[in-house]
């Protein structure tokens, strides 16, 4: 593989911990740090990117599967591909991480567990967003652990068009195509996934083979469209919708032969007029996020039907130099539908401020805050808020220092509210607090964080006299949890052949009466090593070792971590328009679980190939 994707690669990896020369960071824009864009050489919070380049090279096939390449970040799953998945953020569960498509909420609202990351199949990704920590000062609700962006390609100028085809272990087929037309004056792109799997058994007993059992079938058709159109050079209206059409097989508790179903049907939509003049770059938007979810087991029919709807705008003044100030407001309506039929209402005012001072303490210290308030039809009102400082040192060339501090809140879901075997009408808001602080020295970056949650709100089961479970219902858990911890990354390359990138991450998290919390990974080491010495050729290895992991609280239940997996993957470029990729996942045939009682991959292998005009 020559020597510009080598780089390509390299910076890609690099992004994904902030470890790029100050010079490469200069042309990198991200917007999800300050609902603006920003040079992330400006940006305070603590940010990975993971970039198309990397998702291409890697072969990865879900957002949870390239979001756990990353520091601070791990996730579990309930069986194969489309079996419900949880992602954590430093500890934090899923339903805490606000997920945006292109900006739109991802967020299931009929749902337990946050945005259904089962469903999101890496498909036309131009990037991924991951900023850590509370967000609600910028965001609102349900960031309190941080904000992920999942943000598609552009269009780019002429005709372009694309087309992909995998096949694999486990009847597996993934086929892609995408097609672009762009001009000075509009654009429109297509892009459809079409991936299908027999797939395993969610459910096997712990020790049990999984041929024993019968599979369940996976699939999942995703297709977007976006499209502009320049007014003039200040005015423009950008135009996005994304459906993911997806069907599953999946297991009752301790069933692994159950034959129940279930349906996943979204839709994610939002026009945007953009405008830009001297004072400021306005945005004036609309969004809308569509959920219809149904389960068929021997129970009978389950719905589920949400709808999320956004109007909002917001403003980016600049002023003086290297500074500039973002103002608007939302207005939110959250809804479940069926046996449910409940909704409420948000209306929010936001401010940030970013300052960029040079000369100060022998370099440049970058300053930012954002405060934002919230009103609600059926809760406390809240405002929340957080500040960032970030100082490039002049002197000791590649080394900063950084620091953040913020507050945030989750709400409860319709569900955790009005659910008549498990509601509770009583729920409050969970109130966090989470600061990080932390330095940089060229490949080398070190974080310590430290979160707490205020009467976290989780299910907390009943028992009879005799031990015997007699049902539940969700509660505000008196007291604070506490998170903390510590993240550790490193990426080099090596006789300009190797390319080598690592991570370390130390995982403290206790509910209030300091019982180790389940399903959270105490250690996670990460390795991958990369070789470009045969022109077009890149052969890559990489391995993640899950530490000390209970699934219940207290350390009880069982063990589910202390296992190590390794990963190949091999990419050949024909020429510019075609190449072949080939991968094996879990290449030591490794037996885990992430859950107790639910199964995971043995070696799997995969192979597919790419054109591109």
């Amino acid at each position: 593989m020559n020597r510009t994707i080598k780089l390509s690669l390299l910076t890609t990896l690099l992004l994904s911990t902030n470890l790029i020369a100050e010079e490469r960071l200069e042309d990198i824009t991200i917007t999800t740090a300050t609902k603006t864009e920003q040079n992330l050489a400006d940006v305070t919070s603590s940010v990975d990117v993971i970039t198309a380049q990397e998702i291409e090279e890697r072969d990865y096939t879900t957002v949870a599967e390239a979001l756990n390449s990353l520091p601070g970040v791990s996730f579990t799953s309930n069986g194969g591909l489309g079996t419900t998945t949880s992602v954590r953020v430093r500890g934090m569960a899923s339903k805490r991480v606000l997920v945006l498509i292109d900006g739109i909420r991802y967020n299931d609202i009929t749902g337990l567990n946050g945005a259904p990351f089962e469903h999101l199949v890496l498909s036309d990704i131009e990037r991924i967003e991951v900023i850590k920590g509370a967000q609600s000062g910028i965001w609102g609700a349900d960031a309190s652990a941080g904000v992920i962006n999942i943000i598609t390609k552009k269009a780019k100028d002429g005709v372009n068009f694309s087309a992909s085809q995998e096949f694999g272990s486990f009847g597996t087929t993934k086929a892609n195509a995408n097609a672009s037309y762009k001009t000075d004056k509009f654009y429109i792109k297509a892009n459809h996934t079409d991936l299908n799997s027999k797939s395993f058994t969610a459910v096997a007993p712990r020790g049990e083979d999984i041929d024993k059992f019968e599979d369940d079938a996976y699939s999942n058709k995703t297709t977007s469209f976006k499209a502009g159109f320049n007014i003039n050079p200040n005015n423009k209206i950008e135009l996005s919708h994304t459906i993911i059409d997806a069907h599953s097989q999946y297991d009752g508790f301790n069933q692994p032969n159950a034959e129940n179903n279930a349906t996943f049907k979204s839709t994610f939509s939002s026009i945007n007029f953009n405008h830009k003049d001297s004072f400021n770059n306005l945005n004036i938007y609309a969004k809308k996020s569509k959920f219809e979810r149904k389960y068929i087991s021997s129970y009978g029919v389950t719905p589920f039907d949400g709808e999320v709807r956004e109007y909002g705008l917001s403003s980016n003044i600049p002023y003086m130099k290297d500074s500039f100030l973002v103002v608007g407001g939302d207005y939110k309506k959250f809804e479940h539908k069926n046996s449910l039929n409940k909704e409420f209402t948000n209306k929010a005012l936001f401010l940030t401020n970013s300052n960029s001072l040079k000369g100060l303490i022998g370099g440049t210290t970058i300053l930012t805050e954002s405060i934002r308030y919230d009103k609600y039809s059926d809760f406390d009102n809240k405002t929340t808020g957080k500040i960032g400082l970030k100082h490039i040192h002049d002197k000791i060339k590649g080394f900063s220092t950084f620091a953040n501090y913020g507050t945030a809140y989750n709400v409860p879901t319709p569900y955790n509210l009005f659910d008549p075997y498990s509601g509770n009408k009583n729920l409050t808001p969970e109130d966090t607090k989470s600061w990080d602080i932390g330095f940089e020295y060229k490949d080398l970056k070190v974080t310590y964080f430290n979160t707490k949650v205020e009467d976290m709100i989780d299910y907390k089961s009943n028992y009879d006299a005799n031990g015997n479970w007699i049902g539940g219902s969700y509660q505000n858990m008196s007291g604070t949890s506490k998170i903390k911890g510590v993240e550790v990354a490193y990426q080099t390359d090596i006789f300009d052949d190797f390319l080598i990138s690592s991570s370390y991450t130390y995982t403290d998290a206790k509910n209030a009466k300091k019982e180790r919390l389940s399903r959270i990974p105490k250690d996670s080491i990460k390795l991958a090593l990369d070789y470009y010495g045969i022109d077009k050729l890149h052969l890559g290895v990489s391995g993640e070792y899950v530490g000390k992991r209970y699934s219940l609280d207290d350390e009880k239940g069982q063990q589910t971590g202390k296992y190590t997996i390794a990963n190949f993957v091999a990419n050949y470029e024909f020429d510019k328009h075609l190449s072949f990729y080939g991968k094996v996942d879990n290449i030591t045939d490794k037996y885990y679980q992430t859950v107790d009682g639910y199964a995971t991959s043995p070696r799997a292998f995969y192979a597919g190939m790419k054109l591109t005009y």
